[in-house]
């Protein structure tokens, strides 16, 4: 880089630096700054109280009639902020507490706070005169205020994760740039700098999942039963592990003799009278089957993780923890298959362009849904992203080099640089075609089946194996047919796929056939749940509708925090549906270029359709079929079309942002100016992707959703809702 160069990049660094403080010690300081003249002064320390609301002997307020539940108190208009002080929390106390401010009875604010967060206690309430804060939460409900301060002075707050937050964005930014230097260096696995910056990025990630799993390896038992209701165990996994080392293919949970005497267990009406007699426990989502309980979940991560860990330590793995390996274990893999892709079908790719093709491909994987649901929910899809890419990444790299390092055709991409032969057994070659290495293809099959044991829709990533192998397939083919070589040599590769992928279904198809009397059978038909199972199909009526919701629900935005709500789903019929914010391609817009690929001709050394690509993209509209027949409308079953979605994207997404060959570059010369359209796509492309990043965080933060934070951590729910006061 030149000193000129350097210069103009120090100058650009120092004025980012100053517009972040401005903007944090101003910005998001403004109450601050509106409040310096506040009186600090409340008339009457003892607010006014509503009839409708309960001093208890702990300080807290209930609420007795929701229509009178207000505290009123004189302001003086040197400040449009009130302070809300927080009683002691005891009890079943609310967390969150919603409200509605107005000043004499003119416009009335509404808005919440979470007494666990102090800057959210600070509520807008502008004006001069009485002010009336009025509780929106019903009877009975008890909400801990002690009492509401008018005048109040909002203090400085200084946030170093805002800053670290804003940091990033400007990074980011400064990185997609259609003039950043980042455009300009080609990808090379073999450079060690390139590899010491991926582990710069690696290594954090690595600790702070590994802080993550320590914190969760041994919480509490995550079970929760409310009179007359159903029984919420969040421990199945662990439960699994358990049974398995007792030898046990059932769980070892109680059965009421209620509901082991009912006619048919699996009607809802059923079951809502053995609630309402106080029958339990009667577990939600688990499966029951000849009296006793199971889990229609896959059983591998049980085995892999839950069962060493109970045999070293003596206690229950969490699910959280296990979410968190399995998720880390996914996106490196996932990353790692982007890579081997780019290297076949773009080997000259930017850095710029790899890293929002590794983007699109976490956003579109669903990674940030599976990292949020923490729960046995989220396990086996963990899991199965992790083993199909790498399976898929170990059948990419199945192609020998014997040291030629010809680009050779395979998957109808190039092999790129693959891996000399360590042992002359591990080699075997069919005709003409490259030649393959039977240890990876064997491991691969191996990774791919095993999600029989964990989501066995994963399993029909094998079809892309078709794709990956023709040439080979081909090649077999023909020497069968013209017998030029020995048969058994010629099927052993095949074998070797074979005998790799019984090495786990068989034991799998045993235990089902242990439990409910078939291979294929895992139980998913006897859970209960919200309906029964053993006869419930989605109506035909609804297919279409939840295939398109599953790409194409739009976002919902509102004119306060998070600015995202929940998107609903019109159906004709009623079918399962989860609360989601939106489908597939508007989460992550990029990956919808995947249905450009059928059009897309490779030409001038730029990136086409290939055999794999197409088929990953008519393996992904299957399965949003599929789903849609046969599981409804679900947000974490994006995880099994939306890798594949991204996958299938990458060839025309590389195209678009002018890869490789535009602005291509020489070490740090750059070699070619780099055309009006392609500046504007890879705005265009960046401007995209920081929205759906934006989009994808702003998800976590959705009242109503699954786990919602404003109820499950409404610390950090008000904490980053009081940045926006």
């Amino acid at each position: 880089m030149s000193r000129r160069m350097r210069r103009r990049t120090l100058c650009a660094a120092l004025i980012a630096i100053l517009a972040i403080l401005l903007i944090e010690c101003v910005g998001f300081n403004m109450p601050f700054w509106h409040t310096l003249g506040a009186s600090t002064d409340t008339v009457s320390y003892t607010n006014a109280m509503g009839s409708g609301l309960e001093r208890t002997k702990e300080g807290m307020l209930r609420v007795a009639d929701p229509t009178e539940a207000w505290l009123e108190v004189k302001t003086d208009g040197t400040s449009d902020y009130a302070r809300i002080d927080p009683s002691f929390v005891t009890g079943k106390a609310l967390t969150a507490v919603h409200l509605r401010a107005s000043v004499d009875h003119g416009i009335a604010r509404e808005t919440s706070f979470s007494p666990q967060s102090a800057r959210s206690c600070y509520i807008h309430a502008p004006g001069k005169g009485t002010l009336r804060v009025s509780v929106e939460e019903p009877k009975g409900s008890l909400i801990p205020i002690q009492a509401v301060r008018a005048n109040a002075k909002v203090p400085f707050d200084f946030n170093p994760a805002r800053v670290a937050i804003m940091a990033a964005i400007v990074l980011i930014a400064a990185c997609w740039r259609p003039g950043s230097r980042l455009w300009r260096i080609p990808l090379n696995t073999a450079s060690g700098r390139q590899r010491a910056v991926a582990w710069c990025i690696a290594v954090p990630i690595a600790l702070a999942t590994v802080y993550g799993i320590g914190t969760q390896l041994t919480s509490s038992p995550l079970v929760f039963h409310e009179a007359g209701g159903y029984t919420y165990d969040f421990d199945q996994y662990g439960h699994i592990a358990d049974a398995l080392l007792q030898g046990r293919t059932s769980l070892d949970l109680g059965v009421p003799d209620a509901l082991a005497a009912a006619g048919n267990p699996y009607s809802t009406a059923t079951r809502a009278k053995l609630l309402a007699d106080g029958v339990n426990p009667i577990y939600w989502d688990y499966a029951y089957y000849n009296g006793h309980w199971y889990s229609y979940f896959g059983v591998l991560p049980a085995v892999l993780l839950f069962m060493p860990y109970r045999m070293i330590t003596g206690h229950m793995l969490s699910s959280g923890a296990a979410v968190l390996l399995l998720m880390f274990l996914a996106m490196l893999f996932l990353a790692l298959l982007v890579l081997r892709v780019i290297d076949r079908i773009a080997p000259k790719t930017s850095l710029a362009a790899v890293s929002i093709a590794l983007t699109t491909m976490l956003l579109g994987s669903n990674a940030g849904y599976l990292l949020f649901r923490r729960n046995f929910y989220s396990v086996p899809f963990a899991a199965s992203l992790a083993l199909s890419a790498l399976g898929l990444w170990l059948w990419l790299g199945a192609a020998y080099d014997d040291g030629k390092h010809e680009r050779t055709s395979t998957g109808g991409g190039h092999l790129g640089r693959a891996w000399r032969a360590l042992r002359a057994a591990d080699r075997w070659q069919a005709g003409n075609a490259p030649a393959l290495s039977l240890t990876r293809i064997g491991l691969g099959s191996l990774c791919i089946a095993a999600n029989f044991g964990c989501r066995p829709t994963f399993c029909l990533t094998a079809l892309l194996g078709i794709a990956i192998f023709w040439p080979q397939l081909k090649a077999i083919a023909i020497t069968l047919r013209s017998r030029t070589a020995p048969v058994p040599a010629t099927l052993r590769a095949p074998a070797v796929v074979v005998i790799a992928a019984l090495i786990p279904v068989v034991p799998l198809m045993a235990y089902n056939a242990a439990r409910f009397g078939s291979p294929m059978n895992f139980g998913n038909e006897y859970q209960l749940t919200v309906t029964d199972m053993t006869a419930y199909r989605v109506a035909a009526a609804n297919i279409l509708p939840i295939a398109g919701d599953y790409l194409l629900l739009p976002l919902r935005f509102t004119d306060t925090f998070p600015w995202i709500a929940l998107s609903a789903a019109a159906l004709p019929e009623w079918s399962y549906t989860e609360p989601m914010i939106g489908g597939l391609f508007a989460m992550c817009p990029l990956a919808a270029l995947s249905f450009v690929l059928p059009f897309l001709r490779a030409r001038d050394g730029r990136p086409g359709r290939t055999r794999t690509t197409l088929t990953a993209l008519a393996l992904a509209m299957g399965l949003v079929v599929f789903d849609a027949v046969n599981a409804g409308l679900g947000w974490r079953y994006m995880a099994d079309f939306g890798w594949l979605f991204a996958l299938a994207a990458m060839p025309v997404l590389l195209r678009l942002l002018g890869e490789p060959g535009a602005g291509s570059c020489d070490g740090s010369r750059r070699t070619g100016a780099i055309p009006m359209r392609i500046r504007l796509a890879r705005l265009a492309v960046a401007a995209v992707m920081m929205c759906s990043i934006a989009v994808g965080v702003l998800s976590l933060f959705t009242i109503g959703r699954h786990d919602a934070l404003i109820s499950a951590a409404p610390n950090l729910f008000y904490n980053v809702f009081a940045w926006f006061l």
